[in-house]
């Protein structure tokens, strides 16, 4: 496979994980917003999907409705759901040989939706959740189509590995939000109202539930995110598809230096691994969670240099 095409399969897989993640996190947060609670704040979710300065952030997050907005639909915010979803079709309609006509059409769908006027609109009035539903479930007949459709060759290895690689440092920064402050006493037992809806925000709400009897605890929603390998959206989930993606993809390729990646996940995943959520408490888990999110970004830029570059 041409380094080209390998390189757009890669990025139309991350640009589309990066659409879900953040609309899931709009519908959660606007959600929260709405219970009314004291300490609640759009400030970690500005921070996390968009590159205002703090000003400009403190001032929008008092307009939920111009957030929603600006994140969803403004063509002028580089990291804005319409552009991130116009990045991946773009990649896809490069390689439309490469992948099915139906995964095309549904991600051309996607972009067709993503551009409608009416969807700013929709988006200062009424319930705004309905809005991001369809969004969403846009981006779940994304990932049908794409799993039903596609050969499991290199391409759906490429496509995958952006995924999961996109995913896990979604969920590394999600986390790290709430880490952010040194002086966070992670023991506080306050928080409760904040673990549900991060769950929430991942999918985690339930089988949260189904695992923990003693309600929401620090400790075990770190344990969940952090370690859990049955959780579709755990950094240890992740790590474990991009390691199992990469080997399929190393198997069938000659490129020189892919021992030099095999190292770097294996590392990474070791590291999770043999965690454990009371040592990481007991210890740095902010210098933790920023160990890792450095070393997903160190495999993106050893995979591009080994793969994708072209000199």
């Amino acid at each position: 496979m041409l380094s080209r095409v390998a390189d757009s399969l890669y990025w139309m897989g991350r640009y589309m994980e990066r659409s879900d993640g953040i609309l899931r996190m709009l519908k959660v947060n606007y959600a929260y917003s709405q219970d009314d609670v004291y300490e609640f704040s759009w400030k970690p979710v500005l921070h996390l999907f968009t590159y205002l300065d703090n000003e400009k952030a403190v001032a929008m997050a008092k307009n939920p409705r111009a957030i929603l907005q600006y994140v969803v639909t403004d063509k002028d915010n580089p990291n804005s759901v319409v552009n991130i979803v116009t990045h991946g079709r773009e990649n896809a309609r490069s390689v439309q040989d490469h992948i099915t006509k139906e995964l095309w059409q549904c991600l051309n769908d996607f972009y067709h939706t993503m551009r409608e006027d009416w969807l700013a609109q929709w988006l200062q009035k009424d319930d705004p959740i309905t809005i991001l539903d369809v969004l969403i479930k846009q981006g779940l007949l994304y990932y049908g189509t794409a799993d039903i459709t596609m050969s499991r060759g290199e391409g759906y290895s490429f496509i995958n590995i952006g995924k999961y690689l996109e995913r896990a440092i979604l969920s590394v920064d999600i986390l790290s939000v709430r880490f952010s402050d040194p002086n966070y006493d992670i023991n506080s037992g306050t928080d409760t109202h904040y673990w549900k809806y991060l769950l929430l925000s991942i999918s985690g709400y339930e089988l949260y539930l189904k695992t923990y009897r003693t309600g929401f605890e620090a400790r075990n929603v770190i344990e969940q995110v952090v370690l859990n390998e049955s959780f579709p959206r755990s950094i240890m989930y992740s790590i474990v598809r991009l390691q199992r993606y990469f080997e399929r993809v190393k198997q069938g390729n000659t490129v020189e230096g892919y021992d030099e990646l095999e190292f770097m996940i294996g590392k990474l995943l070791s590291k999770i691994r043999f965690s454990r959520a009371e040592v990481l408490i007991q210890q740095d888990l902010r210098q933790f969670l920023l160990d890792i999110k450095n070393e997903l970004y160190a495999i993106a830029n050893c995979l591009t240099r080994k793969y994708f570059a072209y000199t």
